[in-house]
């Protein structure tokens, strides 16, 4: 029965891509004989799924014959391709539209990959239902008719209003799909809810947070029930193993507050209701970055399966890329002397002594001038180029309490370090990351590496601890003479000062400082979080001290302090520091850091 009814499925393959256009193109579906076969695909809890990486539709065809849908082939098929063809289509779009219904469910964003599921169903559906003449009614009238002994509690009301809108979007009686029990108020919210699907049938993306805004005061008193959903929940896991690219980017349209449709006179047709959201507002923040507990969450919900850790590399990987310099381009010089690259044929009125006869002769024992004649050719080579030696980076970047978690807000102090180390690793150096707070609080990379991500790993952790400079570490480092010259660059506040003190076998931290200094043999610089000016501090200021510990390693070991008055000003820092270590000497030199 299972071959039989997989050869059925597969002969409806051709059809239900028909269904969207004679030219749609996909993998043949990947039909499951058994539920664990289909897990092992990575189907669980639905009858279907799509995955969006590699464009595949796969069916767990021993649930499909569990529910009575053994007959619905074109349809169940039709749908799944409607994921690729109309809604989301695209990873970075199924990103877009978490991102928007995230917005407009204050408090039960976690339901937001259900409701995205929900939404974009009711487009395919109705497509099909409409313009494809599938049976698409039949399938949700099965499923509530194969329902009742497994599941006796009550459908949500959630549930209730999603059928109402089927049966408003295709004329249906009340009740016919399982809405019966809607009340007057709910059976407005449908008729609104399918005005919306009609209206935004070519903008289903600009809807997105409106539906969610219908659907919110139902959640609030349905949360328990989404399992109800369950079987059809076939974009759960649509992006797992995609590329989040872009993910990080708010749009001005996501930052538009999402209204109820009653309030939208395209759907209610009320005069009073507002007639299109304002732009203006929102475009002038549009390009802006969402924050990485946010961008996070978006991509769990998704179907991306990454660590906490993982997804604040992305992040901060993906910020600085924007920032970072040219990959260095030499022109190669070329050879003062002329190389021999071949014969060519001598003419009358070419110089005489330019004859190459040896050569002539062996083509034709009675040279012809003009005729069997040759000459050689010559040309000029590349000369062995030798490259310059790229400066390596020691980069420390506090991570004590007064520091943000990289992982749940920005942090300009991860951005600027991104963007640096890993202009850095472009121009052929290698770099050493210290993150630290406390006394015992030092998290680094295996020394001077040439990995993005072993970098961006120590860069996005975090301690919030007390305030320690590792002198330890620093000390370690510098012990041996560096194969390459080396550049420091501290990334903090006031708390460097903490350097200067004495480590644990009684060191000078100047000492050590200057030791660093020597053996690096490329200066130290400091992007510190303090005010304009604060060199003309006066004894009234809380930091006087620390200032004038600053003021001292300015003078006396030649540190390069930068006053950086706002964290948000090391992205300009960090894309000046980089340029003027690491871009291409004939490159435009930008204000420098």
């Amino acid at each position: 029965m299972t071959d039989a009814l997989i050869e059925q499925w597969q002969a409806a393959w051709p059809q239900a891509l028909e269904a969207w256009s004679r030219f749609t193109r996909l993998r043949d579906a990947r039909l499951c004989a058994s539920t664990v076969e289909a897990a092992r695909e990575g189907l669980s809890g639905s009858f279907a799924m799509i995955r969006l990486m590699d464009q595949s539709v796969v069916v767990d065809m021993q649930a499909v014959r569990e529910l009575g849908l053994d007959d619905y082939a074109v349809e169940i098929l039709a749908h799944e391709i409607g994921h690729h063809v109309l809604a989301p289509a695209s990873a970075t779009d199924q990103f877009r539209l978490l991102a928007r219904i995230r917005r407009a469910l204050p408090t039960l964003e976690k339901h937001a990959a259900m409701v995205a599921n929900l939404y974009t169903d009711l487009y395919i559906n109705d497509r099909l239902q409409r313009q494809a003449g599938l049976r698409m009614a039949d399938i949700y009238r099965i499923l509530e008719m194969g329902r009742t002994p497994a599941e006796p509690a009550p459908r949500s009301k959630v549930w209730l209003l999603y059928m109402r809108i089927y049966e408003n979007l295709w004329q249906l009686h009340k009740g016919a799909l399982g809405g019966a029990g809607a009340d007057d108020a709910m059976d407005t919210d449908a008729w609104l809810g399918a005005r919306l699907i009609r209206v935004y049938a070519k903008d289903w993306m600009d809807g997105a947070g409106k539906f969610s805004t219908l659907l919110l005061p139902y959640l609030v008193e349905s949360q328990e029930q989404e399992d109800e959903f369950r079987r059809m929940f076939d974009t759960r896991d649509a992006a797992e193993g995609c590329e989040p690219a872009g993910g990080q980017q708010i749009e001005a349209g996501e930052l538009e507050a999402a209204v109820h449709p009653v309030h939208d006179s395209r759907i209610s047709g009320l005069d009073g209701a507002v007639e299109q959201p304002q732009h203006a507002a929102a475009t002038s923040q549009g390009g802006q970055a969402r924050e990485p507990y946010e961008y996070g969450e978006i991509l769990k919900a998704a179907g991306i399966k990454l660590s906490d850790e993982e997804i604040a590399v992305r992040y901060y990987r993906e910020r600085a890329l924007p920032h970072l310099i040219s990959f260095p381009k030499t022109p190669a010089p070329q050879s003062d002397q002329l190389q021999l690259e071949g014969l060519e044929p001598w003419q009358i009125g070419d110089p005489l002594d330019q004859i190459d006869w040896l050569q002539s002769v062996i083509q034709s024992p009675r040279p012809i001038p003009g005729v069997t004649t040759v000459q050689r050719a010559y040309g000029r080579e590349a000369a062995p180029l030798r490259k310059p030696e790229p400066i390596d980076l020691d980069l420390y970047v506090d991570s004590s309490g007064s520091m943000p978690n990289p992982r749940m807000q920005t942090s300009y102090l991860t951005l600027a370090g991104a963007i640096i180390a890993l202009s850095a690793l472009r121009a052929g150096s290698s770099v050493q990351v210290t993150l630290w707070s406390g006394k015992d609080d030092v998290m680094t990379t295996k020394g001077f590496v040439r990995d993005d991500s072993s970098v961006l790993k120590v860069l996005t952790g975090f301690f919030g601890g007390a305030t320690c400079f590792p002198i330890p570490h620093l000390r370690h480092t510098y012990e041996r003479p560096r194969p390459r010259r080396t550049h420091i660059l501290h990334i903090s506040d006031d708390g460097i000062t903490t350097m200067f003190e004495k480590d644990e076998r009684g060191n000078s931290g100047w000492d050590v400082a200057a030791h660093a200094l020597a053996v690096g043999d490329a200066g130290g610089t400091m992007a510190l979080n303090l005010p304009t000016g604060w060199e003309q501090c006066g004894d009234n200021d809380w930091r006087r001290e620390a200032y004038k510990v600053l003021r001292q390693a300015k003078e006396r070991q030649q540190w390069e302090i930068h006053a950086i008055a706002q964290f948000e000003d090391l992205v300009e820092f960090a894309r000046a520091f980089s340029r003027r270590h690491y871009a291409p000497k004939s490159s435009p030199q930008k204000k420098k850091a």
